[in-house]
């Protein structure tokens, strides 16, 4: 997947994982936390995909793609919560 897809996938999965799971006011929001939360997603979600399903998992601007981002989003703000220090149980 190029790097312009990365952003908008990630933009789109990012989006729907901070609907999803709404949190704090410390975890990264805005366009740029967003976009990140979308891409770190991307290649996580793309990377367990490939690992238990032995398919591709973030391939382009498609469906498939922005659900895998998705679920990774949704796995990274779960590890970001896991590993808070800061106390603020949401």
């Amino acid at each position: 997947m190029d790097f312009l897809a990365y952003i908008i996938v990630g933009l789109v999965a990012g989006f729907l994982a901070k609907m999803i799971m709404p949190g704090a006011r410390n975890e990264p929001s805005g366009f740029l936390g967003t976009m990140l939360l979308g891409i770190v997603g991307a290649v996580i979600g793309g990377w367990t995909w490939n690992i238990f399903l032995h398919r591709p998992g973030a391939t382009g601007i498609d469906p498939g793609s922005i659900f895998v981002a998705f679920i990774g989003s949704c796995i990274v703000i779960g590890l970001l919560r896991l590993f808070d220090r800061s106390g603020a149980n949401v």
